[in-house]
């Protein structure tokens, strides 16, 4: 592991867009947390490294390796080293996600595998790809790819599938992968020898809904989704036998009026009692409590800039990466759940997601 800065210190990575992908981002940036105070900074020991269009961020469940998506037409993975005295490096070369504008990928907990969800274009559909990574966790040959098919009721955005996400479920049985395009949480069985993906369940959500991400709860009996075309967070049961979804209850993101709202990252607590949701619009975090199976809004809060799209749990607080604005906020989480800001922003350009390795 990387040498900490100070005993306090918590090492971050931002993620941003670059000038290739929209933004003017430096790609990867290093920044500590204090977990007392809640003071986010730069590490200044750690030059920030230049990949391309990094949009997301995933950790090597073993390995100081950290993988980025390319989130560009040409559709490309790249992965990182972090060495021990804190600073990165590319870790081989760049390789192709199989398809366009990859926005989320997961390693596999067996440390083999890295699985990619390609958000697709207007002319390309939504794919979920499978890489082997080797001893030393570099991506190597693709091993799978799996084109998602289908449209969804909303003009603009659901003409054809999109994948916005990929996970593996708690208890490591199926790999879920949202489709905002067609409605859809697919499940798929991973064969861990070949590396290819089996499909299990099609779980249809609600018409227009356009889920982005999930969240589990600890006990992986329910899922939550933040459904990013109607506004909505929904509690789901979760079959962890088959894979599938039943939809238990949905509540609005936010309360405010009058702006047009996609909800981004989404988080739940590792107590089970909170779930926490960005909200590009409003420009708030939105934290909700979980009642049996209903969720109760309980605070608004503001995300420390706008457009907040990347939502990270760390150490007690709650990191909003504002893509906008340029700024990641760290939010402090309260017993009740709800959060306050103990500490302004930092400027981070085109910042979209931020990872504790």
């Amino acid at each position: 592991m990387p040498t900490r800065r100070s005993a306090d210190a918590i090492p971050v990575l931002a993620g941003s867009y670059t000038p290739d992908s929209g933004g003017d981002g430096p790609g990867l940036a290093a920044l500590r947390l204090d977990p007392v105070t809640g003071r986010v900074t730069y590490d200044d020991g750690v030059r920030p490294l230049p990949v391309s269009g990094a949009s997301f961020l995933a950790a090597h469940p073993a390995l100081d390796v950290v993988y980025s998506t390319n989130e560009t037409e040409a559709g490309t993975l790249s992965a990182v080293a972090r060495h021990r005295d804190g600073t990165l490096s590319p870790w081989g070369d760049p390789v192709s996600s199989g398809g366009t504008n990859p926005c989320h990928l997961t390693v596999h907990p067996d440390g083999q595998w890295l699985l990619t969800a390609n958000y697709g274009s207007d002319t390309a559909p939504g794919a979920v790809a499978v890489h082997r990574l080797d001893a030393d966790g570099r991506p190597g040959e693709r091993t799978d790819l799996v084109v998602h098919q289908g449209s969804g009721p909303v003009a603009g955005r659901q003409e054809g599938s999109h994948a916005h996400q990929v996970l593996v479920d708690p208890a490591g049985r199926f790999v879920l992968a949202t489709d905002l395009g067609t409605d859809t949480v697919f499940a798929y069985r991973l064969d861990t020898r070949t590396g290819t993906l089996k499909r299990a369940a099609v779980n249809r959500l609600r018409a227009g809904s356009g889920p982005r991400h999930l969240a589990f709860s600890p006990g992986g009996d329910l899922v939550f989704s933040a459904d990013e075309l109607s506004s909505t967070v929904t509690c789901h049961r979760y079959d962890a036998a088959t894979g599938t979804l039943a939809t238990l209850s949905s509540v609005p993101a936010t309360a405010a009026s009058g702006v047009t709202n996609q909800p981004g990252g989404i988080v739940a607590s590792p107590c089970g009692r909170f779930v926490w949701v960005t909200n590009r619009g409003a420009d708030t975090v939105a934290a909700f409590r979980l009642t049996g199976t209903t969720l109760e809004p309980v605070q608004e809060a503001r995300a420390g800039g706008t457009w907040p799209r990347g939502l990270t749990l760390a150490a007690g607080h709650l990191l909003v990466a504002n893509q906008h604005s340029g700024t990641l906020a760290a939010l402090r989480v309260l017993d009740d759940g709800t959060l306050d800001q103990p500490h302004p922003a930092v400027p981070a350009p085109s910042v979209v997601c931020a990872l504790v390795p």
